[in-house]
């Protein structure tokens, strides 16, 4: 009789630890779905709030400050083994106007120097400054001669899927040319990306990394993509030198990777020049 008992007893705390179990289930999956709809209601008040801060609900749009409009976007480097973490740009007090020098070493002669448009591209011109001054491009390989008349640089993987562990977004991309029969542009109108034109390349297309492109020719695509962000001031001949080297297969099957390597020596940004004062008029 006494095994008898000890086996209900047993049976009915089995089935006491069951219930408490789903019971407590229960309470946690309800205590869950409580907190999922209250974190819910704080996103929405705070992206309301934040929305309704930043002018969302204004009447007339509000004038961004740089700070506002050069986002960082972060990039997984465990997801891809080419990027190379060297922190990210000030996101405060980028300058927005006048130009920035900068100064393209390489193996082939030298130096190229660069006026960095400030006011047309801040987020390119802040994000070169940045990674000049990180060392980022030293001793890195320009891997590409395009086909469409520019070196490409600024990979130091020299794969061209390679950058920095952030990206930003596409600013100061040239207008579309006006509908022409041939592949020039239209009478009187300059190509979009002119010989010794610096344009930004980003791999896909719109998120911009360190790569970039120094055109060598003129360049008239139907659709521009490249967001420029300088022009070259000296050194062009060694671009043009640059451009005339004899082309291999990259690996991929394209042609396009200088057969003598191409190396970034150094790559250096002076301090901002103010824009110049805009001249009185004559009388």
């Amino acid at each position: 009789m006494a095994s008898s008992r000890d086996r209900q007893r047993k049976l009915a705390r089995a089935k006491l630890d069951r219930q408490l179990a789903r019971r407590a289930a229960v309470a946690k999956r309800r205590r869950q779905i409580q907190a999922g709809v209250g974190a819910a209601v704080v996103l929405a008040l705070i992206v309301a709030g934040s929305a309704w801060a930043l002018g969302a609900f204004d009447s007339e749009p509000k004038n961004q400050a740089a700070e506002d409009t050069c986002l960082w976007t972060p990039q997984d480097a465990a997801a891809n083994a080419n990027l190379k973490d060297v922190g990210t740009p000030a996101t405060r007090n980028l300058p927005t106007s006048g130009t920035r020098p900068m100064t393209v070493t390489t193996n082939q002669g030298g130096p190229i120097t660069v006026d960095l448009d400030l006011a047309a591209a801040p987020c390119g011109g802040a994000s070169l400054a940045h990674l000049a001054s990180r060392k980022f491009y030293d001793t890195t390989k320009c891997h590409e001669i395009t086909t469409e008349g520019a070196v490409r640089c600024g990979d130091p993987s020299g794969t061209g899927i390679g950058g920095p562990t952030y990206s930003f977004y596409d600013e100061n991309v040239p207008t579309a040319p006006e509908a022409s029969p041939s592949a020039s542009p239209a009478p009187g109108q300059p190509p979009a990306y002119p010989k010794g034109t610096v344009a930004l390349v980003g791999n896909p297309p719109g998120t911009n990394g360190s790569q970039f492109l120094i055109f060598f020719k003129d360049f008239n695509p139907a659709k521009p993509a490249y967001s420029v962000v300088g022009r070259v001031t000296g050194g062009l001949d060694v671009v043009e030198k640059i451009g005339a080297l004899p082309t291999v297969d990259n690996g991929s099957g394209a042609k396009v990777k200088p057969k003598t390597d191409v190396v970034i020596q150094s790559l250096t940004a002076g301090e901002p020049n103010a824009a110049p004062a805009s001249s009185p008029s004559a009388g």
